[in-house]
């Protein structure tokens, strides 16, 4: 052996160091990972010919090892690692020849390009990487992020270490609306970066906390990390769950977990939410007592008020803008508690329900219930037990059948008894237009409020109609017909608010993509749609906001874009509520109508989205928009494709098992899941954060998604550590972006100095998240 390490040790550190060099070369980074697994395997391939790569390997025809298998050790957990004592024999790390090998891979590799890239199961979520990306660039050209950074200092300036409170702000803002982390560093470093300078701002926290906001979108959904981690993680839990099953002496994961052994970016999302708003506020709470104990390092900064600044005393402004708005959720979450708001859906199946089986499948072998009792406890197997005899006791599980049409109307009629006075839909509706009303008369305390008061008559009055004119059995024609004029006078005074708000700085730069990533992260969290069609929305979303911006800065009206924005919102509810399939037997008028409009309202959206499209193209908008989109999703795909390759290449001699039989040899879950994050955490120093996921995370993924942790908490996990390898020194890549914008006086060291607490930080973050896992999972399972 070559210095007397294993031949598949020394494939491992080839490789590595092939990849590290291709990296660092300065070739780009697609090109160099696909050239690092064609150098690297011709590498390899010359030293075992040679002989200088002998791999020695468990001897299975030992007495030895035999004795072990006798004793019941399971063959996949016997390894060198674990029983170093055990006999070996020596092989090439090719046995059949690199020739056998090379056409294995290309194989391998076409099967992959066609299964991960141009067709395969997860190419729908790759195309949401797309559209989220595109939705950035668009909000990031529209000038978002200027119009932000100058509200919000002017905001928060007055404050200690307001300016630097007011850039995680936006930097939080940014995450949500563009997920690019490049851009954000950049924009943030060009426009905030010589103000803090300016104003007496330290160095290190001007510098630290542009970098460390900036990489906010790596957590913060909608983040291209998670979409992209999802993929994975998918997968390698669906599959290593069905291993440990086996393992486990059960014939499925299902069987052996009591529960699908499944992982979406939906959820995903929702499991990120909150860690990526507890980082922004752990950075905010650093930079406000920074400025406490350091006031001269960062000091409170005065701005010229503009229109951001509401007049009236204080009480109103607590009255109108605080007090007013929790009273009217609180009120509404209230009647939802007491069923006086909620769903009056009358709609039932065509079946009757089936009978509820037992939480645990028990017609296991034994070894499986030994596995079970286990991982579920003895008093979750017992009931289980219990149930299950009560089940067979009563003739087993209950079939479904069809319903008789009596049996439908009689299930009908009881749920229309049994439905809640306020349907959801209406009172969502009222909560909505109560808070435009609640925060346009605290924004203008000293303007005419006469049309609120209609306004709030109106959707009052829509209450009342709803409560004693339509029920459940309304039909959807009548119920529109019920509320038009409600809604009516709401809209006069609607009109008048949003008037008074669109006065409002603050409002006016907020207001617009907020409500597209309401709209974009609320149609994901909330389980209405999965990630690509939200994403096909927020960058067509985006694309009316930047041609509205465009035309506004121009002085033109920007009518058409809001009356396609109006349409889109038309085309849903009417959607939403009518039946659109016009291929039944019969079809009530009223919902003819309702296509009609939906329809109408699709074609004048349409054609909206396209002209906006020419706005920003005539504007000089659409261009480079689409060229960076196409940059950066190539870019994915082809470090996608290069990543597959070199991973091939790693399995061919056997590395990726090798690596495995290593992390698996360790009996506590715990270190293994520590060391893998640590390794992460290091090559964080040289790797991008797409290398790390499309390389390191296929190797050991089928062993840290293969225990007892929750798989959404170790995606997250992973994200906010590779979240933090943008800021590590000497290679983050968030501290280059920042060193290419910042002026000559910044040096590098004071970038690093900036980072290090903020570093600091996210371990402390990681720290959290692993002592209180619920930070991660209190979403997806209060929503699941």
């Amino acid at each position: 052996m070559l210095f007397g390490l294993d031949g598949i040790e020394i494939g491992i550190i080839i490789l590595f160091l092939t990849l590290f060099a291709g990296i660092l070369s300065g070739f780009p980074v697609a090109f160099a990972i696909s050239g690092a697994a064609v150098i690297s395997f011709a590498i390899i391939a010359a030293f075992d010919s040679a002989g200088l790569s002998i791999h020695a390997g468990v001897d299975m025809r030992s007495d030895a090892y035999r004795a072990l298998i006798a004793e019941g050790v399971r063959p996949d957990t016997i390894s060198v690692f674990r029983y170093p004592d055990l006999p070996r024999y020596e092989a090439p790390l090719f046995p059949q020849g690199w020739e056998t090998a090379l056409d294995r891979n290309i194989g391998f590799m076409v099967n992959r390009i066609n299964e991960k890239v141009l067709a395969g199961n997860s190419i729908e979520i790759m195309l949401a990487v797309l559209m989220f990306v595109m939705m950035g660039i668009v909000l990031e050209r529209s000038r978002i992020a200027d119009e932000l950074l100058t509200t919000m200092a002017r905001v928060f300036g007055p404050l200690p270490g307001g300016l630097a409170v007011s850039i995680v702000i936006v930097g939080a803002f940014l995450a949500a609306s563009t997920g690019i982390v490049g851009a954000t560093v950049v924009t943030m470093g060009l426009l905030a970066l010589p103000t803090m300078l300016k104003n007496g701002y330290s160095p290190q926290l001007a510098t630290g906390v542009i970098a460390a906001s900036g990489t906010l979108g790596q957590i913060i959904p909608p983040s291209i990390v998670i979409v992209l981690l999802g993929t994975l993680a998918g997968d390698l839990y669906a599959t290593a769950q069905e291993q440990r099953a086996q393992l486990a002496g059960c014939n499925d994961a299902l069987t052996f977990l009591g529960e699908p052994a499944v992982v979406s970016v939906g959820a995903l999302f929702q499991a990120a939410l909150l860690p990526g708003i507890m980082l922004a506020t752990l950075y905010a709470v650093y930079a406000f007592v920074f400025a406490l104990l350091n006031p001269s390092k960062a000091p409170a900064v005065q701005f010229s008020a503009g229109n951001g600044r509401t007049t009236g005393s204080r009480n109103d402004k607590l009255t109108w803008l605080l007090a007013v708005p929790v009273a009217i959720i609180g009120l509404a979450i209230g009647l939802n508690q007491t069923g006086l708001v909620g769903s009056q859906s009358v709609l039932v199946g065509s079946f009757t329900q089936a009978g509820q089986s037992a939480s645990l499948r028990t017609r296991v072998s034994p070894d499986c219930a030994q596995s079970m009792i286990a991982l579920h406890g003895q008093e979750a197997w017992d009931n289980a037990v219990a149930e299950q005899a009560q089940i067979d006791a009563a003739g087993g599980v209950t079939q479904a059948r069809q319903l008789s049409p009596e049996e439908r109307a009689a299930l009908v009629a009881a749920r229309a008894v049994d439905a809640p006075p306020i349907g959801s839909g209406i009172a969502i509706g009222a909560v909505i237009m109560g808070l435009a009303l609640a925060l346009a008369r605290g924004v203008a305390p000293r303007a005419d409020h006469r049309p609120l008061l209609i306004g709030a008559g109106g959707i009052g009055l829509l209450l009342l109609v709803d409560i004693m004119l339509i029920s459940p059995l309304t039909s959807p024609g009548v119920t529109t017909l019920l509320i038009a004029l409600p809604l009516l006078i709401a809209y006069r005074g609607l009109r008048v608010g949003f008037g008074y708000m669109g006065q409002n700085d603050i409002l006016r730069v907020i207001f617009p993509p907020l409500v597209l990533i309401v709209a974009v992260l609320g149609s994901i969290i909330g389980g209405i749609t999965n990630p690509t069609p939200a994403a096909a929305l927020g960058a067509g979303g985006a694309i009316l906001l930047a041609a509205y911006r465009k035309r506004k800065d121009q002085g033109l009206s920007p009518r058409i874009v809001l009356l396609s924005a109006g349409a889109i919102i038309v085309m849903l509810l009417v959607g939403y509520n009518f039946d659109m399939r016009m291929g039944r037997e019969s079809v009530p008028l009223e919902d003819r109508i309702g296509f009609i409009v939906a329809f109408a309202a699709f074609l004048y959206a349409i054609f909206g989205l396209l002209w906006s499209c020419w706005v920003l193209l005539a504007g000089g908008v659409l261009a480079p928009v689409v060229r960076e989109t196409a940059k950066v999703t190539a870019m994915v795909f082809a470090i996608l494709i290069g990543s597959q390759l070199l991973n091939l290449v790693l399995i061919s001699f056997g590395g990726e098992h090798y690596i495995q039989q290593f992390l698996r040899s360790f009996d506590n879950e715990w270190q293994v899941f520590l060391l893998v994050m640590l390794v992460l955490f290091i090559l964080g120093f040289v790797l991008d954060f797409l290398e790390i996921i499309y390389i390191v995370i296929p190797i050991v993924g089928p062993v840290i998604y293969g225990g007892t942790f929750d798989p959404k908490w170790v995606t997250i996990m992973i994200a906010v550590n590779l979240q933090t390898s943008f800021l590590t020194p000497p290679f983050g890549f968030a501290l280059f972006y920042l060193r290419g914008v910042a002026p000559k006086s910044i040096t590098t060291g004071q970038i690093y100095k900036g980072v290090l607490p903020f570093i600091g930080i996210q371990i402390g973050a990681l720290l959290l998240l692993a002592f209180f896992p619920w930070v991660v999972t209190i979403l997806p399972n209060l929503l699941g």
